[in-house]
């Protein structure tokens, strides 16, 4: 077993795991594809303080949105409001961003009524933007770190969620893990260019294969 998770951290977790080597050349493609970064005012729909705060970017202002209660002690340009990023206020609605940007959370809110609310909301918040989402038909489903997992019969993934070591919040309990496995809805690329149709579809490749799809749009 601890072979297995520390296999995981060589792969995904590490500061030199390959997952964090693919998450710095994300970061820097990001910076290139906005070069006035430094000056803009974004929101993060899904993210994470913590995400933030490790990047090697900085713009001037950045508003998350999650579900998640954030830490309290934010620097002054980073602001965390709890949401739905499929259902936001009229006061977030309303304000004028530069950029919005989200990693690997469309895949998570739910079918595809919940997906088109995120995209419209993406659409309505700025005129630019960055969406990441893992490829569905990538060999390795990224969360669970098991080939084809995304392939499986829920009752499969569910019974194997709960015995495989690799995944990034393991548990032993059926209903929990159901839960799980049912929360991950990976998108392919026809999905992503019907909820972005007017972004440039871009892809991050591993070993040759599409590992995920980004909805970008620059000016």
């Amino acid at each position: 077993m601890s072979r297995l998770n520390a296999l995981r951290s060589r792969f995904v977790d590490a500061p030199d795991s390959l997952g964090a080597k693919a998450r710095a050349r994300r970061w820097d493609w990001f910076a290139q594809s906005f070069p006035d970064l430094g000056s803009m005012s974004v929101i993060d729909l899904g993210g994470t303080a913590s995400a933030w705060l490790r990047a090697p970017v900085q713009p001037a202002h950045v508003q998350i949105v999650n579900l998640e209660t954030p830490p309290a002690d934010l620097p002054g340009w980073l602001r965390a409001d709890v949401a739905d990023a499929c259902d936001l206020s009229a006061r977030i609605l309303d304000t004028q961003y530069d950029l919005v940007f989200s990693n690997a959370v469309i895949e998570h809110v739910g079918g595809h009524l919940r997906r088109q609310l995120f995209a419209d909301a993406v659409h309505r918040l700025a005129e630019r933007h960055w969406v990441q989402t893992p490829y569905r038909y990538f060999p390795v489903e990224p969360h669970f770190l098991f080939p084809g997992f995304q392939y499986l019969p829920i009752a499969a993934r569910t019974a194997l969620l709960r015995r495989w070591p690799l995944v990034h919040t393991p548990t032993s309990d059926r209903d929990a893990a159901r839960n799980i496995v049912m929360e991950v809805e990976l998108l392919s690329i026809t999905e992503m260019r019907h909820y972005f149709p007017s972004s440039e579809i871009r892809f991050e490749r591993l070993a040759g294969l599409v590992k995920s799809v980004l909805a970008i749009k620059e000016k």
